[in-house]
């Protein structure tokens, strides 16, 4: 997939600025602060979720702008927009070529994945951010996984607010409800096996290289379980503790260090750095496979945590796979080699000069 045109309107720290990349590399330089992973940001959100940063759509509206924000979009000849009105600053509205959509709907036209600094803590950070990042793994591939993600929560939600507000709740309506969340929760969890089984599957096949090799595995929840029965049981202990405490909401991305035969969580942070870009490289390469199309990679700040082998090294891989790569770093000299093969934008003042 290549996004061959980026429009931002009251975006953050853009009033109104416009980007028209090539295909391959496209390098975001400039100063810390000066807007690079803004940028990112606004493409991280052709997708469903909430971006790169995981934060309310409110607060991505520029600051002393009208309120509301714009992205759109031209990719592969297609049209993908979202945004927000002033007078709805936490409704996120979507357009695929002209025509309002849902935001599960992005999927099935786009698929990206990132890497940024904040996740650098992600094997050591909470199971609830791990299950998020396999989340996005597993939409890349297969759009439904949106779907049975919002229904399963929609369900377990109401289940919750039924067993919080009522001593006697109807039994019935609690019956309907877990049959749902069983229903729904058998996807999700199908979805999260099959991925790890595929990406392990790749990464066992390669040889260490530069970057370390994860093996993955999912711990937490057993999902040939009868999880009707199971959430029918837990009834009483759920009311008690005004959440729902088993199911697939609950289960961990667990990842060793294959060389090292070692947790992920205990490995250097330039240990967990490699293994986690290098689940992303196998992912992007699962899902040309699967989908027919790599996806966008946004790798925010990455080029400054690698020496010159290891960069060189990375480099040359996602040169072979010829996808769309957006890096950003505040030295050009950090992307030497790439010359004419990238897209060159330098951002300052809140300005993207190309």
């Amino acid at each position: 997939m290549t996004l061959t045109r980026l429009s931002l309107t009251n975006f953050r720290s853009y009033g109104d600025a416009l980007i028209t990349p090539g295909g391959g590399f496209v390098v975001l330089t400039g100063e810390n602060g000066a807007g690079k992973t803004n940028i990112l940001e606004a493409v991280s959100l052709l997708v469903p979720g909430r971006g790169l940063r995981g934060v309310a759509l409110s607060e991505m509206a520029r600051s002393d702008g009208p309120g509301g924000f714009g992205v759109a979009s031209t990719v592969n000849g297609s049209a993908l927009g979202t945004g927000t009105l002033a007078s709805a600053p936490d409704r996120r509205l979507v357009r695929i070529n002209g025509a309002v959509a849902p935001a599960n709907a992005l999927a099935e036209w786009l698929s990206v994945i990132w890497l940024t600094p904040a996740m650098d803590r992600l094997f050591t950070d909470s199971a609830s951010e791990r299950r998020r990042f396999l989340d996005r793994l597993v939409l890349a591939v297969s759009p439904g996984h949106a779907r049975a993600s919002t229904r399963y929560e929609a369900a377990m939600r109401q289940r919750n607010r039924l067993l919080a507000a009522e001593t006697h709740p109807d039994s019935d309506w609690l019956h309907a409800l877990e049959v749902q969340m069983a229903e729904h929760g058998a996807a999700l969890a199908t979805a999260r096996a099959d991925m790890v089984l595929q990406l392990n599957n790749i990464l066992l096949i390669q040889s260490e290289g530069p970057f370390a090799r994860a093996s993955i595995a999912i711990d937490g929840w057993d999902p040939t379980s009868d999880f009707t029965h199971l959430l029918s049981a837990n009834r009483a202990r759920d009311a008690a503790a005004g959440r729902t405490l088993i199911g697939p909401h609950r289960c961990d991305m667990i990842v060793t260090h294959i060389a090292k035969a070692q947790p992920a969580a205990r490995c250097s942070t330039g240990e967990q750095k490699a293994l986690l870009l290098g689940i992303v490289l196998a992912h992007a390469d699962l899902v040309a496979s699967q989908v027919g199309r790599r996806p966008i990679l946004l790798l925010d700040e990455v080029a400054a945590h690698l020496d010159s082998r290891r960069r060189a090294a990375l480099f040359e891989r996602l040169a072979t796979g010829a996808g769309q790569v957006w890096m950003t770093g505040t030295d050009a000299s950090l992307f030497n080699g790439l010359g004419n093969t990238a897209s060159w934008l330098h951002v300052a003042g809140g300005i993207v000069h190309g």
